[in-house]
């Protein structure tokens, strides 16, 4: 539920409002930016938001905060505002984003709609398109090692420590742990855990036939 100011309330229960929207970014270099649809340049939280920018609201899904990819903006290229540069040099990556719908005649009020972050800001010709991530959006990203039976580093990685001159480097590497220990001779800087239990581990039993002297599961 979005929180809408009662003077704002007030006024389009009135029918005395004229709405228009906002785009306030704020990268990470603390550069604070603004934009918006209405037909003249608005003055709205110590900003002069650009008319001329040519910024629109693109697709929005009203999920936009708990789903990444879930919104979008495009524009033109202005090169008082965004800097075709500054987009190459990644300085608008995880830029954000406050949409907000204003009362054009009284900027102090108004009802933001979405806030999220910059997930990519790409050129389209002379304009840009910018996709735009939800501040939950995070929880669907990777954090962390990955535990598994296979080792997770790369061949010849600052974690791995194999030498590009070793004979067997051009062979390349399956990432199991007697690979490493008998091709590479390098068990100690495996990556991975190659005693984890596997996913029928609940389920294993002893089988006729089988060794079951206390040994490794290594392999």
């Amino acid at each position: 539920m979005k929180n809408l100011p009662t003077a704002l309330a007030d006024r389009i229960e009135s029918g005395a409002v004229s709405l228009a929207h906002v785009w306030l970014l704020t990268r990470a270099d603390g550069t604070r930016l603004g934009f918006t649809d209405h037909d003249r340049d608005l003055s709205h939280d110590g900003l002069v938001c650009s008319a001329a920018s040519g910024w629109t609201a693109g697709a929005a899904d009203s999920g936009l905060g708990f789903a990444p990819g879930s919104a979008a903006a495009v524009g033109g290229l202005d090169s008082a505002a965004l800097d075709e540069g500054d987009i190459v040099a990644g300085l608008y990556d995880g830029c954000v984003v406050a949409c907000r719908q204003v009362d054009w005649g009284s900027p102090d009020l108004f009802v933001e709609l979405w806030r999220g972050t910059i997930a990519r800001l790409h050129r389209e010709g002379g304009a840009f398109s910018a996709e735009i991530e939800g501040p939950l959006a995070r929880l669907d990203r990777v954090a962390g090692r990955t535990f598994g039976r296979l080792c997770d580093a790369n061949l010849g990685d600052d974690r791995c420590r194999v030498a590009g001159d070793h004979p067997a480097f051009a062979g390349g590497c399956d990432k199991r742990f007697s690979t490493c220990s008998e091709k590479f001779a390098n068990p100690l800087n495996f990556r991975g855990f190659p005693t984890i239990p596997g996913e029928d581990f609940l389920t294993v039993f002893p089988g006729q036939g089988e060794l079951h002297d206390g040994g490794s599961r290594r392999g």
